[in-house]
């Protein structure tokens, strides 16, 4: 969020060309089949990789066996493609002629490929576009009258990132080449809540014999993988009802999911309020407060709507310390001192407001990327906190971030402030395209103290949402397709916000009418009000909407506030 205006606008990436030129069979995702005889087997050897590579061959040195992101067990392939290699990891496996075998695999990235070649008949490949989570690819293939050998597949495309697979299945009957002969686990049963408090609930089910671990689904989104039976869910809102499942995994591949289980969480504490002691709403309104003069309504704290419930004071300063901040009064907001600023934070306090400070902006220079940095923002930004009485901080890095470091700072931020930190994040929609981009990671490695991540839904162009479709800013497919990456990627409903500019004059593109951002919270929320994008399920959850800025929303008269606030405070 830029002194000017806003931020540098975002730069997408498409293939249009490459795209263009897969066959048609290539881009066919076959439904399905139905379930193998229990006599058929994985005839895929080390599918789930947690013999590292072994039995399988990477195409220009671009595989390797990572432990992090994995679907299931302590292995998972990471392979990265090139401009000219689209790093294909494959194996060739022992099959029966005029047999049908399932093959499906888990994945995560963009442009992952699954196929098998060589099969005697036609051969099958499927692929998805996006996937900012693990999800299951599968096709079936049927064997040749003499084919005793078919290699499966999977990769990339060129130039992309890094893709990751698990748990790959070739399931079918056993063609006498050696197996992985465990089938896929039954369904987990006896799902039950315990402790549950404002911000986790305790999950225990019964073991299933052949699993080697189970996923964790809180309102249909994977939240946790887990060894045992059991689980603790962290990092929920306070009052807030919650749909659970659970799945069994093995190297064969995911069971379905369990009979849910639902659970509303205790009314007190958890989610907000730092040093006011305020509690951050199920829905909130954020909203950014400008501590300088650029042409919009110069504001005091006390002007600002009622309708915000989050403010964030842009912008906190650096100092010649790396990772160090400060924050300095500008003169041109009319406050005759940094008392009556204070007064004003605890004004908003007492009218059960949260005020925190905002680090970056798009000419942000804060730098987090060592140890000594990582403790310089959390002792720095902890000082600032105890100083104005600022609740938390927003982190609105638009010039590059290190998830390992600003993950250690905020934790130890987390750790000195204690549960009632607000902590939310404004990324650019870039930086949230994929769960392997710094600013995704970090999100997800903070989500258990994580009050909201509002991503700024203007100033990018085009972007991809998560069903792999391309889809223009300033439109309510834009502004739910793209929420929808997050809700399918890790983060919980009350941790979305759609941020928005408040007028046409907040941001250089994307502007959208306060009505369409009504129906995108709509859309998600309740189903209602889509576009040509609708997604699979609806998010009550939600936490709510951003807007940049208070200033330029008060200069077109508090419209946005006004027409947005009672939408989200209204939500299910």
């Amino acid at each position: 969020m830029d002194r000017a205006r806003h931020g540098r606008p975002g730069v997408r990436r498409w293939l249009g060309g490459v795209l263009a030129a897969t066959s048609a069979a290539a881009l066919g995702v076959t439904a399905l089949a139905a379930p193998a005889q229990a006599a058929d087997v994985n005839v895929a050897k080390n599918a789930g990789f947690e013999s590292g590579l072994t039995d399988w061959t990477c195409t220009a040195d671009s595989g390797t066996a990572v432990s992090s992101p994995v679907h299931s067990g302590a292995g998972a392939l990471k392979a990265t493609p090139t401009s000219q290699d689209t790093g294909q990891c494959s194996q060739t496996v022992a099959v029966k002629p005029d047999s049908t075998y399932t093959l499906s695999s888990w994945v995560q990235g963009s442009y992952v490929y699954l196929g098998a070649s060589g099969t005697g008949t036609t051969d099958v490949s499927t692929w998805t576009p996006s996937a900012s989570s693990w999800q299951q690819l599968s096709t079936t293939f049927t064997t040749g009258a003499d084919t005793t050998s078919v290699t499966v597949y999977l990769h990339g495309w060129y130039g992309q990132s890094a893709y990751y697979a698990d748990d790959v299945s070739v399931f079918g009957p056993d063609g006498g080449g050696g197996t992985d002969p465990v089938g896929v686990p039954a369904v987990p049963t006896g799902l039950a809540a315990g402790t549950t408090t404002s911000s986790s609930v305790d999950l225990s089910w019964t073991p299933v014999a052949t699993a080697t671990g189970y996923n964790v689904y809180r309102d249909g989104t994977k939240v946790a993988s887990v060894t045992g039976a059991s689980d603790e869910v962290t990092g929920l809102t306070a009052d807030t009802s919650y749909s659970f499942q659970v799945s069994a995994t093995n190297a064969a591949g995911e069971s379905a999911r369990s009979t849910a289980v639902d659970v509303r969480t205790a009314a007190a504490g958890g989610g907000g309020g730092g040093g006011g002691g305020t509690t951050v709403p199920a829905h909130a309104l954020t909203g950014y407060w400008q501590n300088f003069d650029n042409g919009a309504t110069v504001q005091k704290l006390r002007d600002v709507s009622s309708q915000y419930d989050i403010i964030a004071v842009a912008f906190a300063d650096a100092t010649s310390t790396p990772g160090q901040i400060t924050f300095n009064l500008d003169p041109a907001v009319g406050y005759a001192s940094d008392a009556d600023f204070k007064a004003d934070i605890a004004a908003k306090h007492a009218a059960g407001k949260s005020v925190i400070l905002s680090v970056g902006g798009e000419k942000g220079s804060i730098t987090v990327n060592s140890d000594a940095s990582a403790t310089a923002f959390a002792d720095s930004a902890y000082s600032l906190m105890q100083e104005y009485g600022f609740d938390g901080v927003d982190i609105d890095l638009e010039n590059g971030l290190n998830s390992t470091y600003m993950t250690k700072a905020l934790r130890a931020l987390s750790a000195k402030a204690g549960p009632n930190l607000v902590l939310t994040m404004a990324p650019q929609t870039i930086d949230m395209q994929s769960t392997s981009a710094e600013y995704f990671k970090t999100a997800l490695n903070v989500k258990d103290i994580l009050t909201v991540v509002n991503t700024q839904y203007y100033n990018s162009g085009s972007m991809l949402g998560c069903d792999g479709k391309v889809y223009s800013q300033g439109s309510v497919d834009f502004l739910t397709a793209l929420a929808c990456i997050q809700l399918q990627g890790g983060l919980a409903p009350s941790q979305v916000g759609i941020g928005v500019p408040a007028s046409t004059r907040g941001a250089g593109s994307g502007y959208v009418n306060p009505s369409v951002v009504n129906n995108a919270l709509d859309c998600l929320a309740r189903g209602t009000g889509c576009g040509s994008f609708k997604p699979a399920k609806t998010y009550p959850g939600l936490r709510g909407a951003m807007t940049w800025s208070t200033n330029w929303d008060a200069t077109a008269g508090n419209t946005w506030s006004n027409t947005v606030g009672p939408k989200v405070h209204s939500l299910p």
